[in-house]
């Protein structure tokens, strides 16, 4: 059961998994460059080998890296749009170069052009990032949103909308996050809305597209559209759905990150992952 949290790059990208180690994790999430800064500064070859030689000596694997805060591949602003195409395509490259599997992404926000529009300019986007970058094996997983403001990607009907505009569907996955599908409008608490909300993330995008779980509570009630963080079991979501992802055989395999406060000692971290390990029944 591969369990972890998004962990600091600070010091260099290698010293993510170390701090990973120290936070009892499995597999982490990392930023491969600054989130609030479009530029990022070139990776040597060094770099990428401390990089996989931390991995190696730790034991914590890099599942996937998370893209920039300020890229938004639905904006209709031609110049912002551009700004956040080339800033993605460099996101890709560095995730190609240090083997990073998934590159988990906001969908984007429409600002105002409508939810359409802005779907479309992602698979438009998508499609050319491709065509671009033919050898690139890192995935990009749609990352469901709370759907706060004019966020894209609230129902799962979005993200299958993008994938269905996109010509290379191999390239394409889906990042579910728990705060953000209950801040959205899905039930996962008792086990029957659980099983029907999964249901419908089956018919709609198919279980096999999912690669990344974030596992957050939630600090906002249920379909308050409005994203923020808490710590498991002390948020609105409760200890049961976590339960429920834990022991879903089909889940098993799927990296679960954490993306919740936590200090510079990490204690909230080792915490959390403790709680979560605490719900995994053991199989008889």
């Amino acid at each position: 059961m591969p369990l972890g949290a998004h962990m600091s790059i600070a010091g260099g990208l290698f010293n993510a998994p170390g701090f990973g180690r120290k936070a009892t994790c499995d597999v982490i999430q990392v930023f491969t460059k600054s989130s609030n800064q479009w530029k990022a500064k070139m990776l040597t070859d060094e770099d990428v080998q401390k990089f996989f030689d931390a991995q190696k000596e730790t034991g914590v694997k890099v599942a996937c890296a998370h893209d920039s805060y300020l890229i938004n591949l639905a904006s209709p602003d031609d110049t912002l749009h551009q700004k956040s195409y080339d800033a993605f395509k460099i996101e890709l490259e560095r995730c190609h170069l240090l083997k990073i599997p998934y590159l988990v992404m906001h969908p984007g926000s429409h600002v105002g052009s409508g939810e359409e529009a802005g779907l479309k300019k992602i698979a438009q986007s998508f499609n050319r990032l491709f065509d671009e970058l033919p050898d690139n094996k890192t995935i990009v997983c749609q990352e469901t949103t709370a759907g706060q403001g004019t966020n894209l990607g609230y129902r799962f009907e979005q993200l299958a909308l993008v994938m269905d505009m996109v010509e290379d569907k191999k390239r394409m996955a889906v990042c579910l996050d728990t705060c953000h599908i209950f801040a959205a409008g899905y039930l996962i608490k008792d086990e029957k809305d659980y099983k029907k909300t999964m249901k419908e993330f089956n018919q709609i995008l198919g279980l096999k597209k999912l690669k990344v779980i974030h596992i957050n509570d939630s600090k906002k009630p249920f379909a308050s559209r409005v994203d923020r963080h808490e710590h498991i079991g002390e948020g609105y979501l409760g200890l049961e759905p976590f339960r429920h992802i834990l022991n879903d055989n089909r889940l098993k395999k799927i990296p679960k990150i954490l993306e919740t406060p936590k200090g510079d000692d990490l204690k909230e971290d080792i915490e959390n992952l403790g709680k979560l390990r605490s719900l995994i029944r053991e199989k008889k």
